[in-house]
């Protein structure tokens, strides 16, 4: 989804400004140190490398760092195999890659292991570096390909429940306030924001008439204050501002500061070149959207100027 449009392009430039490029993150599992520290040296450069010396103090750091990419894992350590702590593995992190070192022929496990899963391949010891790393190369090749796949089948769920949201009310709300509500709801809900508020405009001002996502949109709602939106009013463009801290000309404001809130976009929601109402969205933390998730707030907005205009028929 490309969006020829300034404002929007400007808040994609502080999301990439963000986005600083992080090293995919590895297990590595062997109860022999020396070979631990090998297989650190050796992937130091490409990936965040994770060290354990069993599969249960490995199974203690993955409950604590979430998942990674590949875990390389030795099969025979007392206590558990590398099949057994591979196995354990697979219901929580079933995207990770796992490959497994071998230094006997125990076809039955890593048979069993391959079939169920568990193992995208075996390398026998002593290992050739060259080869191990066209494995792991190629095995997080496969991780990043199938992150992206599912982040591309969740944009479209969320597209798919926007859609349907904003159709239901159009078509089904019984009031206009309950079509507010049901909007700021489903773009508070799929876009994880800690605040949604669509509110609509009169006159150019703020209006009474408002729907709202998330406790603190109950009680505090200073948009009337905020110069995203009188901007956003004004010009009839989408304001944001998305590590709200590192901004001078937002950082000091006091309902900023006040609320915790680190992020914030403001979409105008205009209909026939009149603003109906604003649309905010609010994160306590600088913004956790992807470009593309961006995009679908921005094309999602322009859809939602239908509903209330109908909506604005029962009042």
């Amino acid at each position: 989804m490309d969006i020829a449009n300034p404002e929007l392009e400007n808040i994609k430039r502080q999301l990439m400004s963000l986005m600083r490029p992080k090293k995919p993150k590895m297990l590595v599992v062997d109860d022999e140190p020396d070979n631990l520290d090998l297989l650190y040296r050796t992937f130091r450069r490409e990936f965040q490398v994770l060290k354990a010396e069993s599969g249960v103090r490995a199974l203690e750091i993955l409950a604590k760092e979430g998942e990674v990419a590949v875990i390389i894992s030795d099969q025979r350590m007392p206590e558990m195999k590398g099949t057994e702590f591979l196995k354990k593995t697979l219901p929580q992190f079933p995207n990770t890659v796992r490959i497994i070192l071998t230094g006997f022929t125990d076809i039955e496990d890593l048979v069993e292991a391959i079939n169920s899963g568990q193992v995208y391949k075996y390398i026998t010891k002593p290992w050739d570096p060259n080869e191990l790393k066209a494995v792991v190369e190629k095995a997080a090749e496969n991780y990043n390909l199938l992150i992206q796949r599912m982040e591309e089948l969740r944009i479209a769920q969320i597209q798919t429940n926007l859609i349907e949201a904003i159709v239901q009310a159009a078509q089904k709300a019984e009031s206009l306030l309950d079509c507010l509500q049901q909007i700021a709801t489903a773009f508070g809900k799929n876009f994880a924001a800690n605040v949604c508020i669509l509110q609509m405009v009169s006159g150019g001002v703020l209006a009474s008439e408002i729907g709202a996502y998330g406790n603190e949109a109950a009680v505090d709602n200073w948009l009337e204050k905020d110069p995203l939106v009188k901007e956003a009013i004004a010009t009839q463009k989408i304001q944001g501002v998305l590590n709200i801290p590192t901004e001078p000309s937002v950082a000091d404001i006091e309902h900023y500061k006040s609320s915790s809130i680190q992020s914030h976009i403001v979409l105008p929601i205009a209909y026939r070149n009149r603003v109906l109402a604003i649309l905010s969205l609010q994160w306590r933390q600088p913004c956790p959207l992807r470009e593309d998730e961006i995009n679908l707030v921005y094309l999602s907005a322009q859809q939602v100027a239908l509903a209330i205009n109908s909506a604005c028929t029962l009042t």
